[in-house]
């Protein structure tokens, strides 16, 4: 690795960017599927809060086994079997749909999170080491920066195609025929048919063109960079890669249940109607993927452990003004805490990672489960907001972001991280 050129790396550096796209927007769609689907199989907020859950509960299940075949069978392969893996789950939702079965589409959810499994223990290390160490976190944010566009794009596509605007309380539905009732769910849960055959089909068309591309296979074991004094001990041993798993966890929590339930809380709070609040979602991520771009930036002048603390502390902040509250200004503190939460998960990440050298693998593994966060948080929202409302449910995220600056503030005076990951790139 230490022989590539500039030249050598472009191509994989956008070929992997590529992929920060795709599973962004397979992601982002699941604040739309959530009360689209909550309306099409009738679902409780805490039922509907499983949607998150299929889809993190993979990270938890197959980000070791993703980390131990990549490191028999290399980064490539791992990729390609992500994509595939990926695509046979965007098509599971077509009998998901025809059978309207709430488990069919939460297994086709886990399928596709199982291969996006793959495709994030790769990537996110794979982007950070295709190029110098000293600019590792801002080509990682860069990268991210493109799934935060796919994020935006997601709940607006998502919106316009799968949610039909219509949604009828329970007063209404008891007043209708079964047929009419009937006919009115089932074209719901199709709403989600053409969507997911088009996202099958062009993951399958990269996964070819992952094929036919050479990439670099990453020799982490002859790398020179420092293993963080952990040698052959356990990771555990690295008191900073343990914060950071943990507030990771958190983070990735934090972020799925405030996106998840936005048109939900949107609704609660200033009552704006689903495709509405999915245009607002969409601007919100918007906001998102700007602040990736903005905090790439900023890392130039200032310590990302700094930059972190300063959002975590403000998105602590703004999350608890939402709750206090109501109308659209405190849909519009979730708008601004979607921008600051931009930084967090790659900054986080690669403080944690910083200094494993030959254990970079196995670290991104136990990293990448630590998004099983995503599928717990949700669901204590989701429990949260049956029995209180779904306002006093963001007070957790609120909780999950103290953690976050924590971990931070832990890291500005780690000089060590401060020279893997220097404030100037």
């Amino acid at each position: 690795m230490g022989t590539m050129t500039k030249r050598h790396t472009l191509i994989p550096v956008i070929l992997i960017t590529s992929l920060f796209f795709l599973w962004g927007f397979a992601h982002n769609l699941n604040p739309i599927l959530i009360p689209h689907l909550k309306k099409a199989c009738q679902l409780s907020d805490f039922q509907s809060a499983f949607v998150d859950s299929a889809f993190f509960i993979a990270y938890f299940a197959v980000a070791l086994p993703a980390g131990y075949f990549m490191k028999r069978f290399g980064y490539k392969q791992g990729i390609v079997l992500g994509l595939v893996v990926f695509a046979v789950g965007a098509l599971l939702f077509l009998p998901a749909a025809n059978t309207r079965a709430y488990g069919l589409f939460l297994l086709a959810l886990f399928v596709i999170a199982s291969g996006l499994t793959f495709l994030e223990t790769a990537a996110n290390p794979y982007i950070s080491v295709l190029g110098s160490p000293q600019t590792a976190t801002q080509r990682l944010n860069f990268a991210q920066s493109f799934n935060g566009l796919a994020a935006t794009l997601a709940p607006f596509i998502g919106g316009r195609y799968i949610l039909s605007g219509k949604t009828l309380d329970v007063e209404e539905q008891a007043t209708m025929a079964a047929n009419e009732l009937e006919a009115y769910l089932q074209a719901e849960a199709d709403a989600v048919i053409v969507p997911y055959m088009v996202i099958g089909t062009v993951v399958l068309l990269v996964a070819l063109l992952v094929v036919r591309t050479p990439l670099p296979e990453i020799d982490e074991e002859a790398s020179d960079i420092p293993d963080g004094g952990i040698k052959g001990r356990s990771l555990w041993s690295n008191g900073n890669f343990v914060f950071g798993v943990t507030a990771l966890f958190f983070y990735v929590g934090a972020q799925v249940g405030v996106v998840s339930f936005f048109i939900r809380f949107s609704n609660q709070v200033a009552g704006v109607q689903e495709k509405a609040a999915a245009n607002l979602l969409a601007i919100a991520l918007l906001g998102f993927m700007v602040g990736r771009f903005v905090g790439t930036f900023l890392m130039r002048f200032i310590a990302p452990a700094k930059l972190l603390a300063g959002f975590a502390l403000l998105s602590v902040l703004f999350t608890v003004l939402s709750v206090w509250v109501d109308g659209l200004f405190a849909v519009y503190a979730m708008v601004g805490v979607t921008f600051l939460m931009s930084i967090m998960f790659p900054t986080v990440f690669s403080l944690a990672i910083s200094g494993l050298g030959k254990h970079t693998k196995q670290g991104s593994s136990v990293l990448i489960m630590a998004i099983v966060g995503g599928a717990i948080v949700p669901l204590v929202m989701g429990s949260v907001s049956d029995r209180f409302t779904m306002q006093t449910a963001y007070l957790v995220p609120a909780v999950c972001f103290v953690v976050v600056l924590l971990f931070a503030l832990r890291n500005v005076n780690n000089k060590r991280v401060q020279q893997v990951i220097p404030a100037h790139g």
